[in-house]
């Protein structure tokens, strides 16, 4: 049984002097950024989650632990100096025992205008590194039994992955380095096309490349783990295809509730599933949103949950919400562009200011959020998938598969240890 998660009060980079080795910024409240919010449970489902949360495993497929700056028009100065601060303190509160940290990700500008360099990427994950070896409650894995350490020992496993592979550039190898430094999951795009394959943003998704082909190849050689979550339908499913390994889309919705490429058409999502994979429900803010539920919260959330586990089965799905601690809307505002969001939506999934889902509203309108309830960080995604759960009836069973399980049962076919 896993003992339970502890705060030993480090906080990130309190090895160095602020001020004196680097500019200390106004950060956000991590946890406590908005009003926290708790499916309602009776008390018999207030005592079947606490034990299902220390039988079960818990895996989150995708999401980012740095902590943004309050306000968080000050990123881009922020990211600059290539030191961004981890949730050390809000991780302890939440069930997950491990989470694969995307980093800094399309953020990650140090000395680019554009980031996704090679240079940019190794630095981020080394400081972030260097910060984890300075505590002892997050600890690295590079294997299933890592995993399983992390949760035995009550720490949370931490597992980096980098959602695009532009920066290996055309450099096999790279894929070798990335491994090396303890990168378990890449990303074939990151939704604008690179040497391997087409992204979601592309008018036309040319597919898999002859490059992209080789790269496939040699992650399933090192035991990296493929996301297409951000490639083009043909794309994924050439890189389905190429790969010997079950791939997995990490963070993702269903096309079929809501018009946009950022979410996945039916034939995408039986592929992955009928080669192996796992799909990861996506919650970053006016995402997962549907024509039942147009405002996005956690019923729209788990509305796709609920259909792709109907669409493709409950072995093939699990959570990568993709949140983060901070002002994601806000965020989104800043970085616009370069993280692709108007050319990763289709003409069906522009919001109108102000619209509502109640009568007269259009069906490519939907009400602009400024925080996603239920799902607004990694913690508060960790307590109300488990409390939604146990309050719609899902096994015992079930629930374990979606939380961790069927993320287990992938890494054990695709990492080497």
């Amino acid at each position: 049984m896993a003992r339970p998660k502890q705060h030993g009060g480090y906080e990130s980079f309190q090895y160095l002097e602020a001020g004196r080795d680097y500019t200390p910024y106004d950060v956000s409240r991590e946890a406590d950024r908005v009003p926290r919010f708790s499916v309602a449970l009776d008390a018999a489902e207030e005592a079947r989650v606490e034990r299902l949360i220390e039988q079960c495993t818990m895996i989150s497929l995708h999401e980012h632990l740095g902590v943004f700056p309050h306000p968080v028009e000050d990123t881009p100065s922020y990211v600059r100096q290539g030191r961004m601060a981890t949730a050390f303190r809000a991780l302890a509160e939440s069930h997950w025992d491990a989470i694969f940290d995307n980093l800094m990700d399309g953020v990650c500008r140090i000395e680019s205008s554009s980031g996704w360099k090679w240079t940019e990427v190794l630095h981020d994950l080394g400081i972030r590194l260097c910060d984890i070896a300075h505590q002892d409650q997050v600890v690295p894995c590079h294997g299933v039994a890592d995993i399983l350490r992390a949760r035995e020992s009550g720490k949370i496993g931490w597992m980096a992955s980098i959602e695009g592979a532009a920066m290996i550039e055309n450099e096999l190898d790279r894929i070798e380095i990335l491994y090396g430094f303890g990168v378990r999951m890449l990303g074939v795009t990151y939704s604008e096309a690179n040497a391997l394959g087409s992204g979601l943003k592309e008018a036309n998704d040319g597919g898999l490349t002859s490059f992209g082909r080789k790269a496939v190849e040699r992650m399933n050689k090192v035991g990296m783990l493929i996301d297409c979550s951000h490639a083009g339908d043909r794309t994924t499913l050439d890189t389905i295809k190429a790969s010997s390994k079950p791939i997995i889309l990490s963070h993702i919705g269903a096309r079929a509730l809501w018009s946009s490429n950022r979410l996945a058409p039916d034939d995408v999502l039986r592929a992955c599933a009928e080669a192996g994979g796992v799909i990861g429900i996506e919650a970053a803010p006016h995402t997962t949103i549907t024509k039942q539920n147009r405002r996005h919260g956690i019923e729209s959330f788990m509305e796709h949950f609920e259909y792709i586990a109907d669409l493709v089965g409950i072995d093939h799905v699990g959570f990568g919400a993709d949140t983060l601690y901070g002002d994601h809307v806000g965020l989104h505002r800043v970085y616009a562009a370069g993280l692709s969001l108007a050319e990763s939506r289709s003409s069906a999934a522009v919001a109108k200011g102000g619209a509502s889902a109640g009568a007269g509203a259009g069906d490519d309108e939907f009400p602009r959020v400024e925080y996603v309830e239920g799902l607004e960080n990694p913690t508060e995604v960790s307590h109300n998938i488990v409390r939604w759960l146990v309050k719609h009836g899902y096994s015992d069973e079930d629930i374990a598969k979606v939380v961790g399980d069927n993320v287990l049962g992938l890494l054990r076919d695709v990492w080497v240890s």
